[in-house]
C-alpha cells in the first residue's frame, strides 16, 4: 500500500465555500469510488499545534492506494481528468508526495 498526500493552497481569488461544496459533492465521492482507493480524506488546515501565526497550507489530502499501477489506470479515466482538472483549476500548485507507511 501507498499514500498519497497532497499539500495545498486555493489560487488567489478562490471562495473556499465553493471549493470545499466541490470537494464534498465531487471529488470525495468520485476519488473513494475508485477500485485502487482504499480511503481518501479532505482536511482544512485550522492552525499550528506549536507556534504562531498560520500553517503554509489550507487543505491537505490523504489517500490510502492500495495498487499504484491500478490507481494510473484509474486516474486516466474521463472523469477523472476532468477533477483532475477542476482541481487544478482551483489550487495554487499543490505538492503530491508519495510516502509508505512503516508499519
Amino acid at each position: 500500500m501507498a499514500r498519497l498526500i497532497v499539500l495545498f493552497n486555493l489560487k488567489s481569488g478562490q471562495d473556499p465555500d465553493a471549493y470545499e461544496r466541490w470537494a464534498r459533492e465531487v471529488d470525495l465521492p468520485t476519488v473513494r469510488g475508485l477500485q485502487s482507493v482504499d480511503s481518501f480524506e479532505v482536511s482544512r488546515s485550522t492552525g499550528l499545534l506549536m507556534g504562531e501565526g498560520k500553517p503554509p497550507f489550507q487543505y491537505i489530502e490523504v489517500l490510502e492506494v492500495n495498487d499504484m499501477d491500478g490507481f494510473a489506470v484509474d486516474v486516466s479515466t474521463d472523469a477523472m481528468k476532468a477533477i483532475a482538472a477542476q482541481f487544478q483549476e482551483m489550487t495554487d500548485n499543490p505538492i503530491f508526495i508519495l510516502a509508505d507507511p512503516l508499519d
